[in-house]
């Protein structure tokens, strides 16, 4: 595998001469006058994802300049690297392997997926750990004694399940009522347990190594709590995702499902970290949900490069990024079951990508990760979207939208589509006005994510999407997208700083942080 950091290929200079010369300047508006067919060039069909990209300030010239751009960094062999087990995470001497937790058992006929003694190997113990958590997953849809599920986790133990729990709940039909907590505030965990009964809850346990502090300290709770209703029976009401199997059976936990170093955190609802959304739509969903995965898995790996999706949105955010100097991108998913996707995608892309070194631990000389953000279409209109239409810094949208309605309400989903499709051409055309205050500049960049519904296979679909988008982007500037060694210097502190809430001692500390100390304490 030969990697080349993208500022330092020829084609970057390339394109920053092209940006300077015609990319700066570039007018939507002018754009679709000059070219009738703009939005067929610019638009594709992928695995259950339709993607306009006509709306973004991208021509044919600067497409083709970012394409060489990924040729010349060896994205491609990055990729193949990646599918073919090599330890693309280097710091941490890792495969990165999400994408064989999607893999079907036995490769289609006819299939030129990498396939080896290893890979083989390893896509045996992931088909006998679903099929065990699967089966598991159904034994506590039959049990009609437990009433709610609770999944007690934080990052990537929460995030995903979370939202795609909440997102296929159209799908949800165990009858269960499904709770996430993952704040180490006690108000959440307190919030949660109100509404349960200790003899119809079960408690799923997500931490790799059982050790994660927000995760334990919840778990240690929610046990006291049940032990104190009167809980006794810990082993049928708790079980555990987790590959520390001793630490689990300590806590009194005997069921657990483990997963393996080469699954990142951000990464593994696909593993037994799924088990809410396995519970909740049943192994047959989960199974769709896999499929739709793997199915822009194989778009990803087999697809040339001008129409393989997840390349093009990577190369798209480099050039806003890089170039255009736009610091964010807002996610705006018109449907209510989407609503925690920006949350999610912002810790894909941030925790991925927001490095300020490169694989080799050398600086970089230009930015890495926008800043993600968003809500849910029409709310977001009547709360940010002043500033994305009329403010002083330029904000790519993109937009998720949903053909079909899984409700019968007459009028709400036309008058959503509406909105959406409306809110799109607004940024793009703008509205002059002499006055001022009700010019709208227009030539704000939008790209337009369409399913055709929102199902297990295209939730699956369009998170895959996003998880290779990421990759693209990340081999491109040269960087790791998979270690996060970010977060752990607040945690360090954060050890420190405990014991001296109860002690008062503030020797050591700055004085910003000893008077706070001592505010808290008085």
């Amino acid at each position: 595998m030969s990697r080349v950091r993208c500022d330092r290929t020829a084609a970057w200079g390339q394109i920053q001469a092209y940006y300077e010369t015609s990319g700066k300047d570039f007018h939507l508006r002018d754009a679709f006058a000059n070219d009738p067919q703009r939005f067929a060039r610019f638009s594709q069909d992928a695995p259950l994802v339709f993607a306009d990209l006509s709306k973004n300030r991208l021509d044919a010239v600067t497409e083709d300049l970012l394409l060489e751009l990924a040729q010349q960094s060896g994205v491609l062999e990055h990729r193949d690297a990646m599918f073919a087990g090599e330890k693309v995470n280097a710091t941490e001497q890792r495969e990165v392997w999400h994408v064989l937790l999607r893999r079907p058992p036995k490769p289609a006929l006819g299939t030129t997926a990498p396939s080896d003694g290893r890979i083989d190997a390893e896509l045996a113990k992931v088909h006998s750990t679903l099929d065990a958590m699967l089966a598991y997953a159904e034994s506590v849809r039959a049990d009609t004694s437990i009433t709610d599920v609770v999944n007690i986790g934080i990052g990537g133990s929460d995030l995903g399940p979370q939202m795609a729990t909440l997102a296929l709940d159209a799908f949800a039909d165990s009858g269960k009522r499904m709770h996430f907590v993952s704040n180490v505030d006690g108000h959440e965990l307190a919030a949660t347990l109100k509404q349960l009964k200790v003899y119809s809850t079960l408690f799923l346990i997500a931490s790799k190594t059982f050790t994660t502090i927000e995760t334990m300290t919840n778990a240690r709770s929610a046990k006291a709590w049940f032990e104190a209703q009167g809980g006794t029976d810990t082993a049928r009401h708790f079980a555990a995702l987790t590959t520390n199997v001793a630490a689990a059976n300590a806590f009194g936990v005997t069921t657990t499902f483990g997963f393996w170093d080469w699954v990142g955190g951000r990464y593994s609802m696909w593993s037994a970290i799924g088990l809410p959304l396995a519970i909740s739509i049943g192994a047959e969903g989960f199974h769709r949900f896999l499929a739709g995965a793997h199915g822009m898995d194989e778009h990803f790996r087999t697809a040339p490069i001008e129409t393989n999706l997840p390349v093009r949105l990577a190369l798209l955010d480099v050039w806003y990024r890089n170039f255009h100097g736009f610091t964010s991108r807002s996610i705006a998913p018109y449907h209510s079951a989407l609503r925690r996707l920006p949350a999610y995608l912002q810790q894909l892309e941030m925790e991925s990508n927001g490095k300020r070194v490169d694989a080799g631990g050398e600086a970089l000389a230009f930015d890495t990760s926008p800043v993600l953000w968003g809500e849910p279409g029409t709310n977001g209109q009547h709360a940010y979207f002043q500033m994305l239409h009329q403010g002083t810094d330029v904000v790519p949208v993109e937009f998720v939208a949903v053909k079909k309605a899984r409700h019968t309400l007459p009028g709400h989903h036309d008058l959503l589509l509406s909105n959406v499709l409306a809110q799109a051409q607004a940024l793009m055309v703008g509205k002059a006005d002499v006055g001022g205050h009700k010019d709208f500049p227009g030539n704000r960049p939008s790209t337009f994510l369409l399913l055709e519904d929102l199902t297990p296979e295209s939730l699956g679909a369009l998170i895959a999407l996003q998880e290779h988008r990421v990759f693209v982007s990340g081999s491109l500037w040269g960087i790791n997208s998979f270690d996060q060694w970010g977060v752990e210097l607040g945690k360090v502190l954060a050890k420190d700083i405990e014991p001296r809430l109860a002690s008062g001692d503030v020797t050591g500390l700055d004085g910003s942080t000893a008077g706070l100390l001592a505010r808290l304490r008085a």
